[in-house]
């Protein structure tokens, strides 16, 4: 996430689908969000029983507020890019067929404005290094808890991966024992 903390040119989204995960919290650290009506934004890190990465730790609650951010990363809301324009996550919503040239266009009105890069909420860059740092090492440490085994488990059972599931299953119920390794 370093990288687009540190781009020096205004960075543009052209969201088309569903964006999951770091598509998402990436893209709120970018200029501008460019939706189509098909466009969804989904972090599941609580399902997955994971914390939150990108800085969306600070940055949603900054962007969108408290209530929105909680929404979004501890129940798992999924909003339309009708709706994520509405909480002001998403710049703009345009027909699907109509995305790309939209994107074009604001593009070069930025090259033509001599728009300089930002994150939206004008948060200092150093200071969400920090909160990247501080996120990607409790996601590091995250993948080895219980909670995250058992997510995966659940997961993979409700899909009907039965093999894949128990392999989370042994993972997580011998994680008394392998964990004193770490």
């Amino acid at each position: 996430f370093d990288a687009f903390l540190d781009f020096p040119k205004p960075i543009l989204i052209a969201a088309n689908g569903p964006a999951i995960g770091a598509s998402v919290t990436t893209a709120t650290l970018c200029d501008g969000i460019i939706a189509s009506e098909k466009a969804t934004f989904n972090v599941p890190f609580a399902a997955l029983g994971i914390p939150p990465e990108g800085c969306s730790s600070v940055h949603f609650e900054r962007l969108l507020g408290p209530q929105i951010a909680s929404r979004l990363l501890d129940e798992g809301w999924k909003p339309t890019g009708a709706e994520a324009a509405e909480i002001g996550m998403v710049t703009e919503v345009v027909p699907h067929d109509r995305l790309m040239a939209r994107a074009q266009e604001v593009g070069e009105a930025w090259v033509k404005e001599g728009k300089k890069r930002g994150i939206p909420t004008g948060a200092d860059v150093e200071e969400y290094k920090a909160v990247n740092a501080r996120e990607s090492k409790e996601l590091a440490d995250a993948f080895l808890s219980y909670k995250f085994l058992n997510a995966q488990y659940k997961f993979l059972k409700s899909k009907g991966k039965t093999s894949n599931a128990a392999v989370f299953w042994f993972v997580k119920t011998s994680r008394p024992f392998w964990s004193r390794m770490l």
